[in-house]
């Protein structure tokens, strides 16, 4: 009964998460049951599973140890990471340091003191030494909560900085699978563009061949040399972004530029995931990090009101003190020389210029805005979702639209060089039948790329399975990384 009277209350509100959203869906239309197939790598039909949850290192998926060892080792050297990591330490030894203000404070105090007979009121004595030891206890009574919400407000604090390190692990992971899919198809669209160059050039080479015999004219050399040229010029290009990509990835694989050096990851050795995971709507705002971040600051803003009507209230402080005073160091704690004291403090404002109701209208305010910050963040969740999932169907149909491109333009191709070996097509339709199917498959490249990073980003966009699990991912990595 004692201690629920010295606890007193909590005054201010009471925070509860908020509700889930009253929506049932991410997309007006529903859902297919599957995506369009199209005969091609990467080009097999997504099953879309309503109401599962992407599992944890849902990187696995895509069949390739490689990019698996390199999300695996960016979450155990990333800085950001450390970073993420370091600040949630930080942030729970901040909530154990707002505990103390719990319990009492004991202090233990030792002193010497040499002063005259001034000062100690006795004018005419030598100077002479005063020894103290003692200790002093002191107390606040938390009668009004405002301790026990600055406890809570530190503790959603540390509840921010866990679901950011979530979100570091979510952003980092998606960042690589991402990166990775584009370098590969990069090298994939270089040595496509290669083709088409030397194709060109061949086609120059005859062109020129066909002038110095009067069967071209100039201008059809010029017209052949401009396509060198123009197609060559894409090479650059393609080149500086692959190296800008594996810059971006020793980054976020925490190594200097100077020191990346991958093995080449081929696009068709990445693997499609098949059965794509849909969290329902309601449940989507537990896993999502950021979500969960924003739901912490609202509470640590509703912690906020209660410390500021707290300070409205009245202070109470008891403290004592017990010790002793001597002339001599050994006689301390002697018969004659024990010094205490029992105090209690009484502090109610009265009077600040209306500073602590602006500070209780200012955290009622904050709890405003953290409100509809949460239901931004909310809102963009299910736009990355809804996004995530309408790209996925978008893609499986662009994918096979290209793929049915590149058959066309491989039959042309096979069809004009049976006919140039019967005399009936030129060297030059040849080449151009070539470049056509070259073209479309740098079209199929891309459209195979889209639907894998697409696919990471959903998985990205549904919280990518993490849901607290946050020490079994820094167990996994720094396995990884030993």
């Amino acid at each position: 009964m004692l201690t629920v009277l010295l606890a007193g209350c909590a005054v201010g509100p009471e925070f509860r998460s908020p509700a889930p959203p009253e929506t049932g869906a991410y997309l007006p239309d529903r859902l297919p049951a599957t995506t369009a197939s199209a005969d091609t790598p990467t080009g097999d039909a997504q099953r879309f599973l309503e109401g599962t949850s992407p599992p944890d290192r849902w990187w696995v998926n895509f069949g390739n140890d490689q990019l698996s060892q390199r999300i695996e080792q960016a979450l155990a050297n990333s800085p950001s990471v450390a970073s993420a990591q370091a600040a949630l330490r930080q942030a729970q030894e901040n909530v154990n340091a707002a505990r103390g203000s719990l319990f009492p404070s004991v202090d233990a105090n030792a002193g010497a003191t040499r002063q005259n007979g001034i000062a100690a009121g006795t004018p005419g004595t030598s100077p002479f030494t005063v020894y103290n030891a003692g200790v002093g206890v002191s107390y606040t009574l938390d009668l009004f909560g405002g301790v026990r919400r600055g406890v809570e407000a530190q503790s959603a604090l540390a509840d921010l900085q866990r679901y950011q390190l979530e979100g570091t692990y979510l952003s980092l992971a998606a960042n690589v699978a991402t990166t990775s899919i584009l370098e590969a198809s990069l090298r994939e669209q270089i040595r496509a563009t290669e083709e088409i160059v030397d194709l060109y050039r061949q086609q120059y080479d005859l062109t020129s061949k066909q002038s110095e015999i009067g069967a071209k004219s100039q201008a059809d050399v010029l017209v052949a040399q401009s396509q060198v040229a123009t197609a060559s010029a894409q090479l650059p290009e393609l080149r500086k972004a692959l190296a800008q990509t594996q810059t971006q990835l020793a980054v976020y694989l925490g190594r200097f530029p100077s020191e990346a050096e991958f093995a080449a990851l081929e696009l068709d050795a990445v693997k499609l995931p098949i059965d794509i995971p849909v969290s329902l709507p309601s449940t989507l705002v537990r896993e999502r990090p950021d979500i969960r971040a924003a739901e912490a600051q609202l509470h640590q803003a509703t912690a906020q009101v209660g410390i500021a009507t707290a300070n409205l209230f009245p202070t109470i402080t008891l403290n004592g003190s017990y010790g002793s005073q001597a002339a001599r160091g050994g006689d301390l704690f002697g018969s004659g020389t024990e010094a205490w004291s029992l105090g209690l403090n009484l502090l109610q404002p009265i009077f600040r210029g209306g500073t602590l109701r602006a500070q209780k209208r200012a955290a009622e305010a904050g709890v405003d805005k953290a409100a509809a910050d949460y239901r931004t963040t909310v809102l963009t969740a299910f736009q990355n979702v809804a996004d995530a999932l309408r790209a996925l169907e978008l893609d499986a149909a662009g994918l096979k639209a290209q793929a049915d491109a590149e058959q066309a333009t491989r039959s042309s191709l096979d069809l004009v060089r049976i006919q140039y070996d019967d005399g009936a097509a030129s060297y030059l339709q040849v080449i151009d039948a070539t470049r056509l199917y070259q073209q479309a498959r740098i079209a199929v490249i891309q459209a195979r790329a889209a639907r894998l990073t697409n696919t990471a980003a959903l998985y990205a966009a549904l919280g990518g399975g993490w849901r607290g699990t946050d020490a079994a991912a820094i167990a996994a990595a720094q396995t990884i990384s030993n």
